[in-house]
């Protein structure tokens, strides 16, 4: 028994593969929409666990990279890939799924972890530097990528020209490697949980033996097929989401939000699991490193791919955005700052995140 439940972590992820290549290129019946949906399901908690399992052997702040960067990679596939379809909302999907990521991950993430972290240990605490520093990043990024393209004058409104889309995807990337470099090398230890005195955490599995390097390297493969297996199978899956969010009376713009929450599930339950755990640092880290990866790397990634996609690249905000995006900026920076919170700043950021959902869906 012990032997088959050792197996069933290996066996998921190459399941659900099977299960895409099966339904590649194939039009979903009710039935089978449903099916793909639970593999679908199940894909996202294999990669989860994987993730966890590498993370345990790099240890952090590595390990939060490991799922936020392999998660964002396939995502720019995902958004290239519906782009090129030309289909209603093409040229803004881009920019709907960044922004959602954004919205998700700093409101809906956050807000879920330090309510799961504040409800079983009351006070939570993080370290206001790194956390800071990669909230300044995130803020600069989507500023210079998503705001600033919805008032310059050059190109059509909400465009960059090409000079200007260059510029934004070149300076993405070097802030996304410049807080890579911070967080791994320079200043690791500001992204490091915070060990408060007298805590007991013997049950913490952080003190557990890591696994072997040749577990690690097979769970690290098993992670990307895992990920592989829910970006494919949230792709087959796409037409059913368009479909239903038109009958549902919802903007096509929506879309681009499901498709952020479709890929953010593996981060969002890491994230809280480790809340769980009291290791707030370790949700923050997630949290904030998915926005930044979701930004340095899609936003470089798009803007080479529209030299060859013949779609529109829209990427400047609505209004509506900017005040949510603004809004979100500010109160996430009041919730770092003191390097610890409660059940109240979540409160705070799952309202922001309702409001989120809410206005994409009436905007």
């Amino acid at each position: 028994m012990t032997k088959f439940r050792s197996l069933i972590p290996v066996a998921l992820p190459v399941i659900a593969v099977l299960v895409l290549a099966g339904v590649w290129g194939t039009t979903l019946h009710p039935v089978t929409v449903g099916v793909v949906a639970v593999v679908l399901a199940i894909a996202v908690l294999s990669a989860v666990h994987h993730a966890e399992v590498v993370a345990h052997r790099v240890g952090e702040p590595f390990g939060s990279l490991v799922l936020a960067v392999a998660v964002t990679i396939i995502e720019v596939a995902l958004i290239i890939t519906l782009m090129g379809s030309g289909k209603e909302g093409a040229s803004t999907l881009a920019r709907d799924t960044v922004f959602a990521a954004f919205m998700i991950t700093l409101t809906g993430i956050i807000g879920a972890s330090l309510l799961v972290a504040g409800t079983r240990f009351r006070y939570v605490h993080f370290n206001p530097e790194g956390s800071g520093a990669a909230l300044a990043t995130v803020t600069a990024m989507a500023t210079l990528t998503l705001i600033v393209p919805a008032v310059t004058t050059s190109a059509a409104e909400s465009e960059f020209t090409s000079s200007q889309l260059a510029f934004a995807g070149i300076s993405s990337l070097l802030l996304y490697l410049a807080f890579v470099g911070t967080q791994t090398i320079r200043h690791r230890d500001f992204f490091l949980p915070v060990e408060i005195p007298g805590e007991d955490h013997s049950d913490d599995d952080t003190h557990a033996d890591p696994p072997s390097k040749r577990a690690t390297l097979v769970s690290l493969l098993l992670l990307l097929i895992a990920l592989i297996a829910v970006v494919g199978l949230a792709k087959v899956e796409s037409p059913s989401i368009e479909a239903g969010v038109r009958a549902a009376g919802f903007p096509a713009s929506f879309v681009g939000v499901v498709i952020a929450l479709l890929v953010l599930l593996p981060e969002s339950i890491a994230a809280i699991r480790a809340a769980s755990r009291n290791r707030m640092q370790i949700s923050l880290n997630l949290a904030i490193g998915s926005a930044i990866a979701s930004i340095g790397l899609t936003i470089p990634a798009i803007a080479l791919a529209s030299l060859w996609v013949d779609t529109p690249l829209v990427l400047g905000l609505s209004p509506l955005q900017i005040v949510l995006a603004a809004l979100t900026v500010v109160m996430t920076v009041l919730t770092i700052v003191p390097g610890r919170a409660t059940r109240m700043q979540a409160v705070v950021h799952l309202a922001v995140f309702a409001a989120f959902i809410f206005l994409s869906i009436v905007p």
